[in-house]
């Protein structure tokens, strides 16, 4: 085989991109650099590159029933998935910033989530519902105590079983319903209040509801007074499993690593977080985060293809001469790379904003027009 690249691997995605080491420095992330530079090489790996391909060539699995008739709702992955989501939670992409606040935090989870997207984005999801859902957690007292240490914690855990025996907790989202996309608050889905321990029971469906391995989602429902927020968690306090029962996996065009489903709550238990009435404020909250990281994970897709473009070019020769240094071709890929750079400049302006607002208004002011328009 002549002319042909070789495969792009064993490289590092921090020290061969000058613009998000330069983003990460202009915001306020300087001090994460040596430990972004390890990073970017563990994801450049030939074997992690080859962990994400397997990941997406061998999607999750729904078994709704063991061998003897009984209910199980699991979803079964790859062993390629658990070893790509053991290296995001190590890293602590799904709540760095909160467990261990300090300036310029979300700024060096941003670098550090742009690099992982370009290598096995589907692992993203459950890390991003989990980064969002801890400001509303952190609200309800009963919550914070028994969830947060298990969030913040990176010991990935893909065991189903309930959270006081694991060595870490993913947090889902369920918003969408058949007769209602975003208009959310066409929701069908009813929660009737159930007891003194402040429980909620739920009945309805969610035509989305992302990551159904997760250990707990933030649900909308139609509570008395109103659209409200409620915490599902897959297993019940008293160890025996709640009835959200999983009704088919989505098939999806991509993101095929990763679960999305469509499920049912027949009689599940739920807690109310925020107030009465106001689900949609509250699990927005959540939304604000997954929205940044809808941009950054869109920035991360554009810088690998332009990386694999890049590769490809400097290898392949035509007319005498490399690809990348034939006229047409350097101002397609130049072209390219601009696109790139302010893509990068523009999420990391946000994300410096999600690290100042709670100390600037105008970054406040920033954080909440932007989001969505930059997303």
């Amino acid at each position: 085989v002549l002319n042909q690249p070789p495969a792009l691997e064993d490289y590092n995605l921090f020290t061969t991109d000058h613009a998000l080491m330069q983003a990460t420095e202009l915001n306020g992330a300087g001090w994460a650099k040596d430990r972004l530079t390890v990073y970017g090489s563990r994801l450049g790996d030939a074997e992690t590159i080859e962990h994400g391909r397997l990941a997406h060539k061998h999607p999750p699995q729904l078994k709704l029933f063991d061998r003897f008739g009984h209910r199980r709702d699991e979803v079964e992955f790859h062993p390629a998935w658990h070893s790509i989501m053991s290296l995001i939670i190590g890293e602590g992409l799904h709540s760095a910033p909160w467990a261990e606040p300090k300036p310029g935090a979300h700024v060096a989870r941003a670098a550090a989530y742009i690099m992982h997207a370009q290598i096995e984005p589907g692992s993203q999801c459950p890390t991003t519902m989990t980064y969002g859902s801890v400001p509303a957690i952190r609200k309800d007292k009963h919550l914070s105590e028994t969830w947060l240490p298990k969030i913040y914690s990176r010991q990935y855990d893909g065991s189903n079983r309930p959270v006081t025996q694991k060595t870490g907790a993913l947090i889902g989202m369920g918003m969408t319903e058949k007769q209602g996309g975003s208009d959310v608050r066409s929701n069908t889905t009813t929660a009737t209040p159930a007891g003194a321990d402040g429980a909620y029971i739920i009945n309805g469906h969610k035509w989305f509801f992302s990551c159904p391995q997760n250990d707990a989602h933030l649900v909308l429902a139609q509570s008395p007074n109103g659209l409200s927020c409620f915490f599902v968690p897959r297993w019940l306090p008293d160890g025996s499993k709640n009835p959200v029962q999983i009704q088919r996996l989505k098939d999806k065009v991509g993101n095929k690593s990763n679960a999305s489903s469509e499920v049912e709550f027949h009689n599940a238990h739920g807690w109310l977080l925020g107030e009465e009435g106001r689900g949609v404020p509250t699990i927005i909250e959540m939304g604000t985060y997954t929205r940044l990281d809808c941009a950054l994970g869109s920035t991360g897709l554009l810088r690998g293809a332009v990386a694999q473009a890049l590769h490809h070019v400097a290898h392949r020769r035509a007319f005498q001469r490399h690809l990348i240094d034939q006229p047409l071709m350097t101002r397609v890929l130049a072209d390219m790379a601009l696109d790139v750079a302010a893509a990068t400049a523009l999420s990391f302006r946000l994300a410096h904003a999600f690290d100042n607002a709670p100390t600037s208004p105008e970054a406040q002011a920033y954080r909440r027009i932007m989001t969505p328009v930059i997303k």
